[in-house]
């Protein structure tokens, strides 16, 4: 049975977390699942991509999560003349102390907003690889541990674009979801004209919410339940991606547990001590498309990732739902990811 003190940081979870939607989507117009997926992400202890076209929202949308919420924030505008020290840091020799000393990169924040990653070369696009998953950074044979909570939100045009380098294989895995936020509806384009058409609507942003209490919330999200069978779903989605014909790379086993970590966030944000099916399947496209390869027939087809996940979601069987009640948490340890 739930205690009390178990019911109250889920009720201060979907609290909070709905001060903070609010907020980005003060900014945001007409996306509120966009926003709903940056949250789960921040939740569940990943990181963003944002890929679309210039000029629809997605810098603003990185940088309304960022002020929303009272912690460190960096900004990296990406380059193709930018270095990996710029990032990760460099150690400097000091005259006075006769040594080296070790000056931060801009990796060192808590939220770090990334933008146009793909406009930088591979080498840059590469010093991100150790921060984000293992949340330090090693220059010159020393360590630093980066501060926590640590999420990057990272935004990208097209591949199709001119001056852009599409991210390894390696990279793309790195991040938890991707979304791509659209051209506005012409209703909501018109009322972003009528509310934000003479200031930045970033200016008056306040924060809601404290790092500090981002840390108890993602706690809380580590503490919900995953049944079995939704344990077992996840997997059969994710090993679909491995044998689909019109695929030749699928989703690694990294894409799974976050996957799971996923829906979880997003059983929290809906008010459940426990997953569903249906967190899983919500989840599927932006978790695991941005990982996947098609084939090149595939490409000739004009079949997309996003379709064939879609197709996989809707042709594997979906678990009875009846074995998802929550057990007592204080025998949920060993079943934590």
């Amino acid at each position: 049975m739930t205690t009390y003190d178990e019911r109250t940081k889920l009720s201060d979870l979907t609290t909070t977390a709905d001060q903070v939607r609010r907020s980005v989507e003060s900014v945001i117009e007409g996306k509120p699942e966009v926003v709903r997926l940056s949250l789960t992400v921040l939740l569940a202890e990943g990181h963003l991509l944002i890929e679309d076209v210039p000029g629809v929202g997605k810098t603003m949308l990185a940088k309304a999560l960022a002020r929303s919420i009272d912690c460190s924030v960096r900004r990296i505008q990406f380059t193709p003349d930018l270095l990996p020290s710029d990032i990760t840091g460099v150690s400097v020799y000091d005259q006075q102390r006769r040594d080296f000393e070790f000056k931060p990169g801009a990796i060192f924040a808590q939220i770090v907003i990334g933008d146009e990653i793909n406009r930088a070369s591979p080498k840059t696009q590469s010093a991100l690889l150790e921060s984000m998953e293992e949340r330090q950074v090693t220059v010159d044979g020393h360590t630093y541990e980066l501060p926590d909570p640590f999420m990057v939100v990272a935004t990208q045009n097209p591949v199709e674009m001119e001056g852009t380098y599409p991210l390894p294989e390696a990279q793309r895995d790195r991040f938890m979801a991707r979304v791509s936020i659209g051209y506005p509806s012409p209703a909501a384009e018109l009322e972003m004209l009528d509310v934000h058409g003479g200031f930045s609507p970033l200016a008056d942003l306040q924060p809601v919410a404290h790092a500090h209490e981002i840390g108890k919330l993602i706690e809380a999200v580590r503490e919900i339940h995953v049944a079995q069978a939704v344990r077992r779903y996840a997997v059969e989605l994710v090993g679909a991606t491995r044998n689909h014909p019109e695929l030749r790379l699928g989703a690694s086993p990294r894409a799974t547990l976050q996957l799971l970590r996923a829906a979880k966030a997003s059983a929290a944000l809906s008010g459940r001590e426990f997953t569903l099916p249906d967190d899983v399947q919500a989840l599927a496209v932006p978790v695991l498309a941005h990982r996947l390869l098609p084939t090149a027939q595939a490409q000739l087809n004009r079949r997309t990732a996003e379709q064939v996940v879609t197709e996989i979601v809707r042709s594997t069987p979906v678990p009875d739902p009846s074995p998802q009640q929550p057990e007592p948490y204080g025998q949920q340890s060993p079943r934590r990811y």
